[in-house]
Order: structure tokens, then C-alpha cells, then sequence
């Protein structure tokens, strides 16, 4: 039997990303909380490319920067896996495509879920990620809290997501849980120490950061006379993109200022649209791709979907590979791994509070609700049910209760 070249093996490699990730953008309801939940799932418990101390680690890093956190994961996923960037771009398009698609259609009117049924689908979705998140919940503290030290750090965790704003609240209580578990996690087991194997240079790190800054400041650096529309939108979903602290959601005022403000899209288009992105799967940063078609001057359409789409996830892709690096040096010290052990503490106790509010308080209303979750909580726990089985009974039954 002839052994595959190198070549053939990466390529092979970066193949199996794709569609791994393609099939997770086509089933990944809920939201960012739900895709982390998803990824863990996928990646931790089935695949074995992780430990749970390597997920939290990264899921760690991304909550620090600014971007879309799941998108984040899952390009350092696919870079560690796929061997290098080329990885990380399968994996962030491949999660990406599916919701793009689903809005860029709906832009042109080609979506419609108006109507019970329509509603009753969207509900049971969310029911779906209730249940998701439950999971990851459940399985990352039985993990990452074995002792009452780490579960006081969750703890408190909960308390600054819930009391602080959701920007102040997820990096306080990451910054905080480091903070703890280096003066009360240091007699611990040590955790996974081994290297997570990013095939990522210090040298193109460095690139990807200096390259982050410069785009951050292309209107500054371009003469006016240079200046065109695409580069106008381009920059303005750039960094909208760059600003993002705590999560996908903190980015919808950000680029109602950056496309209503200016008149290249009506108020009421971008509330539709917000609204399709909570029933589509995948990052909600493909919102953008939405808005990118609907702008009232070229280029829109699909070359300002492109745009837009990639120009908004980009500054985080960025940070995210510029960090890996260094990140993996980082966590093998024995302090980083007393101060990891109380950030990954920290990111349980996140979880938990993204829980309540908003996965739980915008989907679980009825007695019916809290049976569907119920029920999809424990087909995964129990039975060890795939979750786009439990995407799809969860949606059938949120479409019977809705035609009722």
C-alpha cells in the first residue's frame, strides 16, 4: 500500500476540516455559547483532537480578544488540525458558508418565516440551543471545577457576567479567575501541559498583527483620492469587527452606527435582518453578509456581501492567529498553568451565567419548553445522540407546537 506524500496528508487533513465544519455551520444553532458548546461536543468528546483543558484554553484566549469568539475557536481548531492557516481559513469558511448563504437569499427575498409554523421552527431551534449549552455545561465543570476552590472561582465568575455589562462582566471574570488561580491553584494536578502543535511561526504571528494594525488604519494611511466606496465598506465592517469585546451581540450597535448612521441601510432592513440571523446556524458575524448585500450603493449585492462578511471577521482571525504562538509557549509555565486553571474555572462560570440570560430566558417560556429541553438534554447526555438529530426533532416539535 503506498503511503500518502505529505503533501496528500495536509491536504487530506484540511479536506476533513472542511467538512467537519461544514457540517457543524449547517447544525450549529444558538448562537456563540451553543457553537462552543457544539465544538466541544465535536471536538473534545467525539473527535479527540482536544483535551477539555486545551478547548477551555483556547475558548480562554478568544473571550480576550476582540472578535467573534466561536469563530476564533474554531479557526485555531482548524489551524492546529489542517496544520497551519490553511486549516484555520477551511474551517472559518466551512463554518461560515451555510448562515452567509441563508442571509445573502434573504437580502434578496428568497427567506420566509413568517407565520406559526416559520415561528414554531425558530422557537424550537433555540429550544435546541438551550439544551446544547446545558451540556457543555455540565460536562466542562465536571472537568475543569473538580474542587471547591475552582467552583468558589466560578462562582464569582457568575456574579461579575450577571452584575457587570457583558463586556466588563466575561473579561473581569476571566482576568479575576487567572488572578485567583495563582494564588489558590498552584497545588493542583498539573493540567495537560503537552504542546497544542499550532504550526504557526512566531514570524507569521507577528505578520498577522502588523497587518491587523495597518488595516485598522487604512483610511489613514490612504490619500483621499484612493478612496472608493468598496474601501468605505470595507473599513467600516472592518472595524466594527475590531471593536468587539464579549461576544457576537455587542457588534449589532457597532454596525448599526457604521451602515444606518451613514444611510446605506434603512433601520427597519437591519432589524429584519437581525431577526433572520437568530433562525439561520453558524456565527452571527455573517450578519454582515446580510448587510453587505442590502447597502444602497455599489458595490452590493454579492461583492458586498464578500465584502462585508470577510472584512467583519477578519480583525479577530487575525488577533487570533497573531496570539497562537505565543499563547502555546505561555500555558506550559507552572504559573500560566495555576492561572489557567482559574481562567478555564472562570470560562465555566460564564457559560453558566450566558445560561440564564440569554439562552434560557429567550427560549424557555412554557411547561412544553422546559419538557423539549429536557428531553434534548438528555438525548445528548444519555444517549449520546448526534446533535443535528436533536437540531432536527427539536425543530419538528417546535413546528407541531407552533401550528397548534
Amino acid at each position: 500500500m503506498v503511503e500518502p506524500t505529505p503533501i496528500a496528508s495536509a491536504m487530506n487533513r484540511i479536506v476533513e476540516v472542511f467538512i467537519v465544519f461544514l457540517k457543524l455551520g449547517l447544525t450549529s444553532f444558538g448562537g456563540p455559547i451553543a457553537h462552543l458548546g457544539y465544538f466541544r461536543e465535536e471536538f473534545v468528546n467525539r473527535r479527540k483532537w482536544l483535551t477539555d483543558g486545551a478547548f477551555a484554553d483556547l475558548v480562554a484566549l478568544c473571550q480576550f480578544l476582540p472578535g467573534p469568539a466561536s469563530s476564533q475557536v474554531g479557526f485555531a481548531i482548524g489551524t492546529f488540525r489542517g496544520g497551519g492557516v490553511l486549516g484555520g481559513i477551511a474551517a472559518w469558511t466551512a463554518f461560515t458558508l451555510p448562515s452567509a448563504i441563508l442571509l445573502i437569499a434573504f437580502a434578496y427575498g428568497a427567506a420566509n418565516f413568517a407565520g406559526p409554523i416559520g415561528q414554531g421552527i425558530i422557537h424550537g431551534l433555540k429550544l435546541v440551543a438551550v439544551a446544547v449549552v446545558a451540556q457543555a455545561i455540565w460536562g466542562m465543570a465536571r472537568t475543569l471545577t473538580p474542587d471547591k476552590t475552582r467552583i468558589a472561582i466560578a462562582l464569582a465568575a457568575i456574579a461579575a457576567a450577571v452584575f457587570l455589562s457583558s463586556t466588563l462582566g466575561q473579561i473581569g471574570a476571566i482576568a479575576g479567575g487567572a488572578l485567583a488561580g495563582l494564588f489558590f491553584c498552584r497545588n493542583t494536578d498539573t493540567q495537560d501541559t503537552h504542546r497544542l502543535g499550532f504550526s504557526v511561526t512566531r514570524r507569521s504571528a507577528i505578520l498577522a498583527l502588523i497587518l491587523f494594525a495597518a488595516l485598522f488604519a487604512l483610511p489613514v494611511i490612504l490619500p483621499d483620492s484612493l478612496h472608493s466606496q468598496a474601501i468605505s465598506l470595507f473599513d467600516a465592517f472592518y472595524r466594527s469587527g475590531a471593536l468587539v469585546f464579549g461576544g457576537g451581540h455587542v457588534v449589532l450597535p457597532l454596525l448599526e452606527t457604521a451602515v444606518v448612521a451613514p444611510g446605506w441601510v434603512s433601520h427597519e432592513a437591519f432589524l429584519a435582518g437581525y431577526g433572520a440571523a437568530q433562525a439561520v446556524p453558524g456565527p452571527l458575524f455573517t450578519f454582515g453578509a446580510y448587510l453587505g448585500a442590502i447597502v444602497n450603493s455599489p458595490p452590493n449585492g454579492l461583492p458586498g456581501a464578500l465584502i462585508a462578511v470577510i472584512a467583519l471577521s477578519l480583525p479577530g482571525l487575525l488577533l487570533a492567529y497573531g496570539t497562537l504562538p505565543f499563547w502555546d509557549d505561555l500555558r506550559r509555565l507552572p504559573l500560566a498553568q495555576a492561572a489557567m486553571r482559574g481562567a478555564n474555572a472562570a470560562v465555566v462560570g460564564i457559560l453558566a451565567a450566558a445560561f440564564y440570560n440569554p439562552v434560557w430566558t429567550s427560549a424557555v417560556f412554557k411547561p412544553s419548553d422546559f419538557l423539549l429541553v429536557t428531553a434534548g438534554f438528555l438525548f445528548l447526555t444519555i444517549w449520546k445522540m448526534p446533535p443535528w438529530i436533536v437540531v432536527v426533532a427539536l425543530a419538528i416539535a417546535g413546528a407541531i407546537m407552533g401550528a397548534a
